[in-house]
Order: C-alpha cells, then sequence, then structure tokens
C-alpha cells in the first residue's frame, strides 16, 4: 500500500516541511521567516495563518497534490506532559497550544497547522512523541529540595526514532530493549530507554546535564546562586546564560563545532580542551545511567548534528563501549521520525492516543 505524508517541523525562525510517499522523499525544503516579518506577532499563536500562507506556496511551488494526502504529521509543542506516542490533533490540544498554557514555543504551532491543512482536506492530523514526554520513574525524579522536582523535556522524537530504527535493525522489539541514547545537537540530552519507557533522561530544556553548543549544563549549584544575586545579571540574563548563551557560545564564542575542531587543529589549547571536556561530560551522563540500569544495557546510541564529527565520536566511543556496543546514527532526522510515525498510524504497527 502506498501512502502520502506530510510533515511540519516549526522552529523559532523558519519551518521545515517535507512530502513523503512511504519512505520516498517527494520533496523537502526549509521555509525561512526572517525576524522582521515574525516581529509583526504579539505572541507565537499569532503567526499560526503566516506560517500555514508560506506552507501552502511551497507546497505549491513544488507542484504538491494536497489531495492526494493521507495525514498530516507535526513536530509536537508544550503540551502537557504525556508518555512516548502518536497522538491525535484534537480540541483539547489546541486550546492548550493557543494559549500556550505550558510553555510558548515555535514548535506548538505545529499542530495547529497541522489540524487547519487536514480538516480542509478531510484526513487526519497527529504529533508524535513532543518533547515533553515524561516517563520518569519516581526515583529518578526526586531532589533534595521539596519544591523542586527533575522534569522530563528532552529530544523524545529523535531518540525514539532511532531506538526503534536499532531495534529493527536487530529484529527486535524495542519494548525488549535496554538502551542509553545520546541526542547531541544544539542541546545534549542522554536517556535512559528500559523496556518501551525513558525512564531517566536530563531536561535538556532548562540546560540539565552535559553542558553543550548553547547549553550551559548542570553547574555548581551555590555558585549559580551567587552569581544570581551577584548583581550583574537580570533573571532573564541568567536563563539566556543557561539556555542559548551557554556552553561553548559562552566558552569560546561559537556553537560551531566545526569551528572548534579548526581552531583546535591549529593549535587552539583552549578550543581543544573545550572538545575534550565536552566528550568527557557526555561520557560521564552515559555512565550514569549504566549505573541506574544496573549495567544491564544492550546498546548505546549516539546521534543527533554532533554526531556527524567522526573525530569526537570516535573519542566517545573509546570512553563508553567497555558498558555496551555503540552505534551512531549521525543527524537529527525530525522530518524522517514524523514520516515514520505517520507511517506506522496508516500501517496499523500504532494505533494513535487521544490527548
Amino acid at each position: 500500500m502506498t501512502y502520502t505524508i506530510l510533515v511540519i517541523n516549526p522552529g523559532s525562525t523558519s519551518t521545515k516541511v517535507g512530502v513523503y510517499r512511504n519512505e520516498e522523499t517527494i520533496f523537502s525544503a526549509t521555509v525561512a521567516h526572517p525576524v522582521s516579518e515574525l516581529q509583526q506577532f504579539d505572541t507565537v499563536a499569532d503567526q499560526l495563518d503566516f506560517r500555514e500562507g508560506a506552507i501552502l506556496k511551497v507546497l505549491e511551488d513544488h507542484v504538491i497534490d494536497l489531495n492526494a494526502l493521507d495525514c498530516v504529521v507535526a513536530r509536537g509543542g508544550l503540551v502537557r506532559p504525556l508518555p512516548h506516542g502518536i497522538y491525535r490533533v484534537n480540541e483539547k490540544m489546541k486550546q492548550d497550544l493557543r494559549t500556550a498554557c505550558y510553555g510558548g514555543h515555535a514548535s506548538n504551532l505545529g499542530a495547529l497547522i497541522a489540524d487547519k491543512l487536514a480538516t480542509k482536506l478531510g484526513i487526519p492530523a497527529y504529533i508524535s512523541d513532543p518533547v515533553v514526554v515524561d516517563e520518569l520513574d519516581e526515583v529518578a525524579r526526586l531532589t533534595g529540595i521539596k519544591e523542586i522536582k527533575r522534569r522530563s523535556i528532552f529530544h523524545a522524537l529523535n531518540q525514539r526514532a532511532v531506538a526503534l530504527r536499532y531495534a529493527r535493525s536487530k529484529g527486535v522489539r524495542y519494548e525488549d530493549l535496554v538502551l542509553i541514547i545520546a541526542h547531541m545537537g544544539g542541546g545534549v540530552t542522554v536517556g535512559l530507554h528500559r523496556r518501551g519507557r525513558v525512564v531517566d533522561v536530563n531536561n535538556g530544556l532548562d540546560g540539565e546535564g552535559p553542558f553543550a553548543p548553547e547549553r550551559a549544563g548542570t553547574i555548581p549549584a551555590g555558585d549559580l546562586v551567587t552569581l544570581c544575586f551577584s548583581g550583574k545579571y537580570t533573571e532573564h540574563e541568567i536563563r539566556k546564560l543557561l539556555t542559548g548563551q551557554g556552553g561553548f557560545v559562552n566558552l569560546a564564542g561559537t556553537n560551531d563545532v566545526r569551528e572548534l575542531e579548526r581552531r583546535a587543529s591549529e593549535g587552539d589549547a583552549e578550543a581543544e580542551l573545550l572538545l575534550r571536556a565536552f566528550v568527557y561530560r557526555v561520557a560521564k551522563e552515559i555512565g550514569a545511567l549504566a549505573a541506574a540500569a544496573e549495567g544491564k544495557v544492550d546498546a548505546i546510541l549516539l546521534t543527533g548534528g554532533i554526531a556527524h564529527d567522526e573525530a569526537l565520536m570516535a573519542a566517545l566511543i573509546q570512553k563508553v563501549s567497555w558498558i555496551a556496543p555503540v552505534t551512531v546514527y549521525p543527524g537529527e532526522g525530525e522530518l524522517e521520525a514524523l514520516r515514520d510515525a505517520g507511517l506506522r498510524v496508516l500501517r496499523g504497527e500504532e494505533i494513535p492516543v487521544e490527548y
């Protein structure tokens, strides 16, 4: 059976769009939204018609027959914490995303745009594995301050996609495996996947875990408190240090791993140390989850944009391969992950959940 799927992945200043016929790519594109144009909107939700129009134009430019589509699948936004899965876009989800009651982000537009297009065409709209997938074991949620509990916010879409991909390659079920998956991009999240649930993972949105190109990572709490009350920074500036302007950006003035590699190759000792420290911190996070799994790990999977860097991956593999076999899946692959989610529903391999 042949299925045609439209996938939509909104980012802060662009929207990635793809059309697939089964696994075959018909076309994919990134639609840029200049900041000067976005400034006319007071909220993210106000961008809905503007972004839908931009998507329709690029589909028209590529002569895509919308009536041939079987479903639309979008990146999930900041909805309420929920288990992994494929969720049908419904009125409750749309209300939560329009009001941004769980947080405002461009990804909130994904389900709203998908629903508008799908309604016109009389086909279903879904989201898959939003960043707020929360399946943490209670023991992993607890902290030493009763007002604070750890939250699960991570690269759920990509992590689960590579987990399923690995399981298929081995001829086993994802639900029968124990995996540690490290997604390394602008932020880094490392998750422990046990029998089909992500039972522990760092909160990548707030910068917990290893430092990353744009994240400060877990830092000494006392020093952070001192910095907060030093008078040098506003609350907004502190939050930007943790997420967006921390990590490589703060330490080296760039979020580009390739630039650091270039500097290190030219004898820049600080760049070389920063790269070694990055590998060190990611390896520590993997090792901590190996301990949480009592050493019973079937495989370690490395993914995300930084996984394209063969030198860094070789260094990381050297540190963690004693725990379990390591497989590298470079790139984010979010459009393909959304495509695969749509195919699983259309083929009857997964039943969508009502939000």
